[in-house]
């Protein structure tokens, strides 16, 4: 299916170019440009690194660059691909890796220059989560990612298969090898999408059963490598992988943890995102996404040490956009508060007492039962109760209220009218808002007729 160089080795040459982030600034803010521009440049080199790293390659020389835009044919420029060529050659590496995302035609001119594998900045975040990948839903998705990104990328392989020529025992298909290889690949993903259907019903059968036992669902969300494995270990007492290195976990993973105010809920792990997250991946692992759409909290988990710790909350929050998650409430842990100066574990409130955000450090098992605690007052205070009267003959209310509610208190009049206070979820409240006839059976409390 691919005519490449040969060679599986994993010693790699790193390739990063930095392009100018702005033309209309003014000149009064020049400088602290140029610092802002300076820390997202060595943050994008750090990451990368790090990210060749996971990906289990052997760095061998950092190859960087300035351009004011890319160039059409290679990238990275003639002159910049050149040099590239020699350290290939001195270090006899056997793949190039380019901090950028490459078109398919880029990556192939790249590839015959250079005489070797050349993987862009997706492939490699592909090749980890290939890696990662335990459960069989994850091999599904992680392939599905594969062969999505791999349709625009295939070459004229098999070049002795081209479209036969016409004549008396000459005739073939009509279509040439690479034809073949897309009939192929579109195949297979139309299968791989129909699997992962099945996984998305499953998933929603699990929350529609979490749903009427009544727990609520918790999310951990952040960028990679902020310790979100760590803090889940340490709240159900699991041991999930975890490692400090990105995407440690890619398989999610849910466990019930009991809550102070005899509450309890179900904590979902979730991968971790990162900055320029492929737009594949996005999609392949919608279905494990929408854990983040359907919780009914999200524990957006922080590196309080990084130093772009604002750029990765943007990103987070840029990705749970495109899965409509924006929506969900979130709750800002702010982890590793250990690396800090002068730090310790503290709920952070606002002047009307709202929880703002929680420092803890995961690692050292510091401010765990402080969130536990503010995870518990969110509940508590989102918790929603009524009073209602339901008449003798709409005994149907009273399965559907014992399934989705807490009764509180329920009496009798003569005529076998039912009154029962409730609590609930305001999203569960929300659903038996949306059924017919329900607004009917709200009353005032100082209404509710209690003799005999």
């Amino acid at each position: 299916m691919f005519d490449r160089p040969v060679g599986t080795g994993e010693r790699a040459l790193l390739v990063h170019i930095d392009f100018p982030i702005s033309h209309h600034s003014s000149v009064s803010s020049s400088e602290g440009l140029l610092k802002k521009a300076a820390s997202l440049r060595d943050e994008a080199q750090s990451e990368f690194y790090d990210l060749v790293l996971s990906a289990g390659a052997e760095p061998l020389s950092f190859i960087k660059g300035k351009r004011h835009k890319p160039e059409a044919k290679y990238f990275i420029g003639t002159g910049k691909a050149q040099e590239v060529k020699e350290a290939v050659d001195f270090y006899e590496a056997d793949l190039v890796l380019v901090n950028h995302q490459l078109s398919p035609a880029q990556e192939r001119n790249l590839e015959i220059m250079l005489q070797c594998r050349v993987l862009d900045r997706t492939g490699l975040i592909l090749d980890i989560f290939a890696q990662r990948a335990r459960s069989h839903e994850g091999k599904l998705q992680v392939e599905l990612a594969q062969l999505s990104h791999m349709t625009t990328r295939l070459v004229r392989g098999w070049t002795h298969l081209e479209r036969q020529k016409g004549g008396i025992g000459l005739r073939g298909p009509g279509e040439t090898q690479l034809e073949t290889d897309r009939r192929l690949l579109g195949m297979r993903i139309k299968q791989l999408n129909k699997r992962l259907e099945k996984v998305r019903k499953q998933r929603e059968q699990s929350r529609r059963s979490r749903q009427r036992a009544e727990l609520p669902t918790v999310s951990l969300v952040g960028y990679t490598n902020a310790g979100k494995s760590t803090l889940f270990n340490q709240l159900t007492e699991s041991s999930v992988y975890t490692a400090d290195q990105l995407f440690a976990t890619l398989d999610p993973t849910l466990r019930r943890v009991e809550l102070p105010k005899n509450l309890s809920m179900v904590l979902a792990d979730t991968v971790g995102f990162i900055s320029d997250l492929p737009h594949d991946l996005v999609d392949a692992f919608h279905a494990t996404l929408l854990e983040t759409r359907e919780a009914d909290l999200l524990l957006h988990v922080i590196d309080a040490h990084a130093e772009n710790r604002d750029k990765h909350i943007a990103e987070v929050n840029s990705v749970l956009k495109q899965v409509g998650a924006e929506e969900t409430p979130q709750l800002l842990v702010y982890n590793k508060v250990d690396l800090l100066n002068e730090q310790c574990a503290r709920i952070e409130r606002d002047p009307s007492g709202n929880i703002l955000r929680v420092w803890l450090s995961a690692a050292n098992n510091n401010g765990m039962d402080l969130l536990l605690e503010s995870i518990a007052d969110f509940f508590s205070e989102n918790r929603i109760q009524k009073q209602l009267k339901i008449p003798a003959h709409a005994g149907q209310w009273r399965t559907i209220l014992y399934n989705r509610v807490d009764i509180l208190e329920e009496n009798y009049n003569e005529e076998g009218d039912w009154f029962v206070s409730i609590e609930t979820t305001s999203r569960d409240f929300d659903y038996l808002s949306k059924k017919s006839g329900f607004s009917d059976l709200l009353i005032d409390e100082k209404m509710v007729d209690t003799s005999d």
